[in-house]
């Protein structure tokens, strides 16, 4: 349950960071710290394990952005990255992170599965199918 907990608590803090953009590169990683400490500050407590995957996850979506959003662009075919919510957005970009660029090797069913409930949890009613819809035919590819 702890690496579900870590995946929340990175979405948060990436959904933060998307709200508070830094207005010079040597804030990013002060505001990062800053949506990280603040995501895992809220419920349950997150073991000193577990608050590195988030940070690791945190900071590989950051890294690789833009090659990640091209990914969800490539399959989102009526939907503009910018227009989807903050929350789908972010939860894709994890998702995509962990299976294509993450350290841990994942199953594809696992991360999708993992980035459902998510959807599920902090989405809208249509969020799981949604974000389901994009991993799956991004795993098809």
């Amino acid at each position: 349950m702890s690496r579900r907990r870590a995946r929340e608590v990175a979405m948060q803090a990436l959904f933060q960071l998307e709200i508070n953009r830094p207005e010079t590169d040597s804030q990013q990683e002060e505001i990062a710290e800053t949506a990280l400490t603040a995501a895992w500050s809220e419920g349950e407590s997150l073991p000193e394990f577990d608050r590195g995957f988030a940070r690791d996850l945190v900071g590989g979506v950051r890294e690789h952005k833009a090659e990640i959003d091209e990914a969800i662009a490539a399959h989102s075919h009526d939907w503009k990255i910018e227009r989807m919510s903050g929350t789908d957005r972010n939860i894709l970009r994890i998702a995509i992170y962990e299976m294509k660029f993450g350290v841990q090797e994942v199953t594809p069913g696992i991360v999708i599965n993992e980035a459902v409930e998510l959807a599920k949890k902090f989405g809208t009613d249509d969020s799981s199918r949604f974000v389901n819809g994009i991993l799956g035919a991004m795993v098809e590819a």
